[in-house]
């Protein structure tokens, strides 16, 4: 949690710049919150080795070796998984930026023997439009905690910076 972040690049003219990460339709996200979104809802699901080690689950003792079916491991605010998943839902934190907030974007995190992929499924309700988004995601072979498209997408925003056209928002 940084609180302060916003006002101290405000007070210095500095800017924040957030990936899109493994998302799509960030850019529709960012329209419906032009006017009110009563609803953001992400459910994300991993393949067990994926979270290992993420701190909400050693915290709460929760087993997700050898799991035959999926389980439910996280059910609660974007805020709260950022806390919770620190390497595995930058998503979520991205999401909630440009949606409804943190504290307003709701969060499932599944361990999932049966995907062999990170999946990550959208839902947004607003007075302007109602949309759900899936996509699915190549785990890094390197940390499997993330995908592939998430440093490509560093990439991306950091040659956005400098490029003569912009497409999107």
């Amino acid at each position: 949690r940084q609180p302060d972040l916003v006002p101290l690049a405000v007070q210095t003219g500095a800017r924040i710049i957030v990936p899109t990460g493994a998302l799509l339709g960030l850019d529709a996200v960012r329209a419906a919150a032009e006017g009110t979104i009563y609803s953001v809802h992400m459910i994300t699901r991993k393949p067990p080795e994926g979270l290992f080690g993420a701190p909400h689950l050693l915290e709460n003792d929760i087993n997700i070796n050898n799991l035959s079916s999926a389980k439910l491991v996280f059910e609660g605010t974007a805020r709260d998984a950022a806390e919770a998943f620190p390497a595995n839902v930058n998503v979520a934190a991205a999401l909630s930026l440009a949606g409804n907030g943190p504290e307003n974007t709701t969060i499932e995190i599944w361990a999932d023997p049966h995907v062999t992929r990170n999946t990550h499924t959208i839902k947004v309700d607003s007075d302007a439009t109602r949309f759900e988004m899936f996509i699915e995601g190549i785990p890094s072979p390197e940390n499997p905690a993330t995908g592939l498209l998430t440093p490509l997408s560093v990439l991306a925003t950091l040659r956005g910076l400098v490029a003569t056209m912009k497409v999107g928002t």
